[in-house]
This record gives structure tokens, C-alpha cells and sequence, in this order.
């Protein structure tokens, strides 16, 4: 095998690996996640003859938002107690 080819798929694959980490991290998904939380509830919600189904749909969403938000510091916990 030839080593140039070696590190250029090597940088290749790690630059694709930043980026997913990026997407993982990035607040447009956040918010793109979110609002889509937000709609189907709301509309299965809506298609159940739910009360209210917009306000109650904001019940998961925000769900979903505080879990993501929480998730980052467990990890970090949960890493340090491994070690």
C-alpha cells in the first residue's frame, strides 16, 4: 500500500468525522429537531381531538430540548467515572 494514499484517506475520513461532530453539535439541528418535534405532535395532537393540541404539543418538544441540553454534561460525567 502506498503510505500518501494511507493519509489522505485517513484525513479524508477524519475530516468527515469533524463535520458529522459539527452537525451533531450545531444549533440548527437543534432548532430544525425541535420545530419538527414540535409539528408532528402537533398534528397527531390534532388528529386525536386533543385540547388544545399546539400548546400541549410544546410538552415534548421541550422534552427533547432538555435532554439534548443535558446530555453533553452526563457524557462528560459519565466518561470521568470510568477512568
Amino acid at each position: 500500500m502506498n503510505i500518501k494514499q494511507d493519509i489522505a484517506s485517513i484525513q479524508e475520513r477524519n475530516r468527515k468525522v469533524e463535520q458529522d461532530k459539527a452537525w451533531e453539535r450545531s444549533k440548527l439541528r437543534l432548532v430544525v429537531i425541535a420545530g419538527m418535534t414540535y409539528l408532528f405532535a402537533g398534528i397527531t395532537l390534532q388528529l386525536v381531538g386533543a385540547t388544545k393540541p399546539w400548546s400541549t404539543a410544546f410538552v415534548p418538544m421541550i422534552g427533547w430540548v432538555l435532554s439534548t441540553l443535558s446530555l453533553p454534561p452526563l457524557k462528560r460525567w459519565w466518561i470521568g467515572k470510568q477512568k
